[in-house]
């Protein structure tokens, strides 16, 4: 089984996309902090996320996973055009979604569903009485013994210098109760959400851009005992161990920031193997994988190295 992971792929189309009436409230603040220069990192993010789409039929992934931030400011335009870039992915039945804080950028953008308008194939559950907050949690079995299982940890923050994430109570409950069930409890799960629990040196994240519930999140995942915590939001691509969860954090950070371009490739050759992860970078023409591959620690079996390499 192959597995792609990519996140915070920023899309945007430039400030005179966007119609007055969206500009009060925080997007004006975004869109300021886009011509202070934030814009400049993503300039070339079209072509990047074009390259995923090669990149996807390059290595034949049996599922796509995206942490979100697809867009820069959730405008319509943006959700358009990243769809687009991003077919035909947002509508193949391998690809799993959860939104970004830019993707749920206003009050208005979540009170109209807008992620869900463009991206609900990729919000699919393969059991669907476990929702307990509109979609979420969401879980996927793509195999016998390993699971997906996704919440959403992004909202709308009103005060412009504030991107920090939380997670629902009732996507809290639910995420204890789908760990649980006979049908996920015992697999390998790749948990998602967009936020990181730390940052690539491992530190804490501030109190106004981070996860603000972590603590109950980590809770609430602790019937993993294999697994991968998959996210995006810090800008950085990293892969470390945590205090309070069994398996290995892995952040996609952006595919699009130039200099900081990456990718996740997940690879188990049969279900008696195990999971090995490899880093991709962008060349200039496209990403290109590492050759070499690291066993991801945490499986059950001893605290692997990561930087073991098979």
């Amino acid at each position: 089984m192959r597995i792609l992971h990519f996140s915070d792929t920023h899309i945007s189309l430039g400030l005179r996309r966007i119609p007055f009436t969206d500009w009060p409230g925080k997007r004006l603040a975004g869109g300021f902090n886009l011509l202070r220069g934030r814009g400049r990192h993503f300039a070339d993010a079209a072509r990047k996320a074009l390259a995923l789409v090669d990149l996807d039929r390059e290595l034949e992934p049996d599922l796509v996973l995206c942490t979100g931030d697809l867009t820069a400011l959730s405008t319509h335009a943006e959700f358009e055009a990243a769809r687009e870039l991003l077919e035909p992915l947002p509508d193949d039945p391998r690809f799993v979604v959860t939104p970004g804080n830019h993707d749920v950028y206003t009050r208005p953008t979540v009170r109209e569903g807008r992620f869900q308008q463009y991206f609900e194939h990729g919000m699919r559950t393969d059991l669907p009485d476990l929702r307990t907050d509109g979609a979420w949690p969401l879980v996927r079995l793509p195999g016998d013994d390993v699971a997906v299982v996704a919440v959403n940890s992004s909202r709308n923050n009103f005060l412009p210098w504030r991107s920090s994430g939380r997670i629902p109570a009732a996507q809290i409950d639910g995420l204890r109760t789908a760990l649980e069930h006979p049908r996920v409890a015992g697999r390998f799960v790749f948990l998602m959400t967009h936020y990181a629990p730390c940052r690539a040196d491992g530190s804490p994240d501030t109190k106004e851009h981070g996860l603000r519930n972590l603590d109950e999140l980590l809770a609430a995942a602790s019937p993993i005992d294999r697994g991968a915590y998959l996210c995006g939001h810090v800008h950085d691509v990293f892969r470390r161990r945590i205090d309070g969860f069994a398996g290995e954090v892995f952040c996609a950070g952006s595919a699009t920031y130039e200099g900081r371009e990456g990718v996740w490739v997940f690879d188990r050759a049969g279900p008696d193997d195990p999971w090995t992860a490899r880093q991709g970078r962008w060349t200039g023409d496209g990403y290109e994988i590492e050759a070499e591959a690291a066993r991801v620690s945490g499986q059950g079996d001893g605290a692997a190295d990561p930087d073991e390499r098979v």
